[in-house]
């Protein structure tokens, strides 16, 4: 069973909170189980305190004895450990976990992310889609197709998210719907009934009427 947390105390962390064994000279030694004790340094000081999460710049160690915070690299501002960093400090570009002052052949510096990113290669335009006007493939005279242009990196197992290229033109439909007008007929237009359709009662056939009687 461990120590009992010990009070406040007077040292440059200001407390001895989540300690086990603590000293007002120079703070923590061991904290309580699953907090980290990290250790800062003031000159040839230094001073121990126990924290729930890593302060920015170190990463958190779990022992058998006591967990840790150690100091990432020198390059890095974030780091998941040692060997894997997540931010880039100022001039150094982040590629697969390592920080780099400049970004190797094939990738392109992000300026914004402080990040290099592999360069997309372009594939071949895709497949016209079906005329659609509204979403429907009938009922007016003009609609739009689409087509896409992926890019990605074939050959390579990590794909970095590259932008997806498409385009438009306006195509012709020209074709009603079922139930509906004939879309190419203008507005007030009576459409003619076909020829198989009329009524054959003598006018228009070009024979005379019979007389009445």
């Amino acid at each position: 069973m461990g120590l009992p947390e010990r009070p406040v105390g007077t040292g440059p962390g200001g407390n001895c909170t989540g300690c086990v064994i603590c000293s007002e000279e120079n703070g923590c030694s061991t904290c309580q189980q699953r907090l980290f004790l990290f250790i800062s340094r003031e000159g040839i000081r230094q001073y121990g305190k126990c924290v729930h999460d890593c302060p920015p710049g170190y990463f958190g160690v779990r022992g058998q004895e006591v967990n840790r915070c150690k100091k990432c690299g020198a390059t890095c501002e974030s780091c998941f450990s040692q060997d894997f960093c997540i931010q880039c400090k100022r001039r150094f570009y982040l590629y697969k976990g390592k920080c780099l002052p400049t970004c190797p052949p094939g990738t392109a510096a992000q300026q914004s992310t402080r990040e290099c990113q592999e360069e997309c290669e372009l594939n071949p335009w895709g497949s016209w889609s079906p005329c659609t006007h509204n979403g429907k493939t009938c009922g007016s005279a003009w609609g739009l197709e689409t087509r896409v242009r992926e890019a990605g990196r074939a050959g390579r197992e990590e794909a970095a998210t590259c932008q997806v290229l498409s385009e438009s033109r306006k195509c012709p439909i020209r074709r009603p719907c079922p139930g509906e007008r004939n879309p190419n007929r203008k507005k007030g237009q009576r459409e003619r009934r076909p020829r198989k359709d009329r009524k054959l009662d003598g006018r228009g056939d070009g024979r005379p009427r019979p007389a009445p009687t």
